[in-house]
């Protein structure tokens, strides 16, 4: 005898899940999530896209990392430049159409393909948002240092927004790059890397520089570091958690934890030398 599926979950139901963790009319919401935990959506991924709009309505926005599929790291010379043979054959970065990076699910994908959505222009550092102020959000995008002033990471945290990891890894709060770009600390790496623009004049390459993000930000940090950043927040009484459909799910804001985050570097990273 086989086991009756499980009910399905819909955007109404999402929708109350969200509001009762603590999303709000007008918020400004960056949004992780793990679709394969949050159980049998009708409609899927965008069942979960409409209870987030629903629950922010029509003045609030929501957003999502994209990154982008570029994928060809591992042509990469010792200074980050392409070499000429295969310079040809690698897509160009566009906004509007480059793919979101597949290694973070598929929710950002669907983001920005959402109708109405707009995608900010740094390839690596690129969110998609859909909403009251997803122009404002996108816009203006520092190709240099794009976790930085400027980037919609700083824009959430000015604007008072919000996290949500909904079933998604703590480890994975992509805002927290943010906080390593503020933290005032010795020895960041840096990582330079050439890329390839569409434009209408076509392909434009542009050497990229960033502060690392595919390690930590300083030798001695654990890999998953940001989940003990995100524990140790939550530990304080800040935040919120529940349950989104049926993902564990934790709601935060955007200032306060970024602002943790750098005095937690300050604290456990190298430090300034003293003058």
């Amino acid at each position: 005898m086989t086991d009756a599926p499980r009910p399905f979950l819909t955007r109404a139901s999402l929708c109350a899940d969200l509001r009762r963790l603590g999303v709000l009319p007008g918020d400004m919401v960056m949004v992780h999530a793990a679709m394969s935990r949050m159980g049998r959506l009708l409609n899927g991924p965008d069942a979960f896209i409409g209870a987030l709009l629903d629950a922010v309505g029509p003045t609030g926005t929501i957003l999502a990392y994209t990154d982008w599929d570029g994928a060809y790291d591992e042509l990469l010379d010792g200074q980050g430049r392409v070499p000429p043979e295969w310079r040809d054959h690698i897509p160009p970065f566009d906004p509007e159409r480059s793919r979101a990076i597949r290694d973070n699910g598929v929710l950002a994908e669907f983001i920005r393909t959402t109708p109405g959505a707009k995608r900010s222009g740094n390839p690596g550092a690129s969110v998609a948002a859909v909403g009251a102020r997803a122009d404002w959000l996108t816009a203006d995008h520092p190709l240099d240092y794009g976790y930085g002033e400027g980037s919609p990471f700083a824009k959430l945290v000015e604007a008072g927004g919000k996290v949500l990891m909904a079933g998604a890894p703590l480890d994975t709060m992509t805002l927290l790059h943010h906080a390593e770009h503020l933290a005032r600390l010795p020895g960041k790496r840096i990582r330079r890397v050439e890329v390839p623009f569409a434009t209408r004049a076509g392909v434009h390459w542009r050497m990229i520089e960033e502060f690392e993000t595919a390690e930590p930000i300083v030798p001695g940090l654990a890999d998953d570091y940001f989940a003990s950043v995100v524990r140790s927040f939550l530990a304080t009484g800040r935040g919120a958690q529940g349950v989104v459909g049926e993902a564990p799910s934790v709601l935060v804001e955007a200032a306060p934890i970024c602002g943790f985050a750098v005095e937690w570097l300050e604290r456990n990273g190298p430090q300034l030398p003293q003058i």
